[in-house]
């Protein structure tokens, strides 16, 4: 491992341990996505056109590519990012630095269980915690919009811990998939 890959690794682990210090309240009656004009592309494209937010979309659409994977998985009722995607962090702050105008949508997400304004805030701190992981690697935080859809985007419906891990997630959209 390079010294250049062992800092940004430092980076992501001081991150996670800072958002795990943090707390964010879901304030009842909060605007969802779809209100806030998130979902319908109300974040501002880049000056020039949508030139390099469409050559990052063909970038990542290669399956080969380090920042493929969209999704970081989380534990039960935690928050922390795993070990085993701080690695995928890394390539899409990596990402958003060659493309510097582009703007992410950082969706929070939980399991069915727990009550729908635990899962709210749960789902906050995910995508939060991403955002601070990427903010931690060099991205302008006011680039990143970390959002929460609780438990209503589920990607599996079956009542099982199989399906509950595929649920609790933070999913990165990029400017145009949003």
């Amino acid at each position: 491992m390079t010294v250049r890959m062992r800092g940004w690794l430092a980076a992501v682990g001081m991150a996670m341990l800072a958002a795990g210090c943090s707390s964010t309240a879901v304030e009842e009656g909060t605007a969802s996505v779809e209100e806030r004009g998130v979902a319908t592309g109300a974040i501002p494209t880049p000056v020039g056109g949508g030139a390099p937010r469409e050559a990052l979309l063909r970038e990542i659409a290669d399956p080969k590519h380090p920042a493929h994977a969209r999704s970081i998985y989380f534990d039960y009722d935690r928050y922390e990012i795993k070990p085993e995607y701080q690695n995928l962090v890394v390539a899409h702050a990596r990402l958003m630095s060659k493309y510097p105008t582009v703007r992410v949508l950082i969706q929070g997400n939980a399991d069915e269980r727990g009550s729908r304004e635990y899962n709210l805030a749960l789902g906050q701190k995910r995508a939060e915690t991403v955002k601070q992981a990427l903010v931690a690697l060099g991205v302008a935080a006011e680039r990143i919009e970390a959002v929460s859809l609780g438990e209503e985007k589920p990607v599996c419906f079956e009542r099982s811990e199989h399906c509950y891990a595929q649920n609790r997630r933070a999913d990165i959209l990029y400017e145009g998939e949003f």
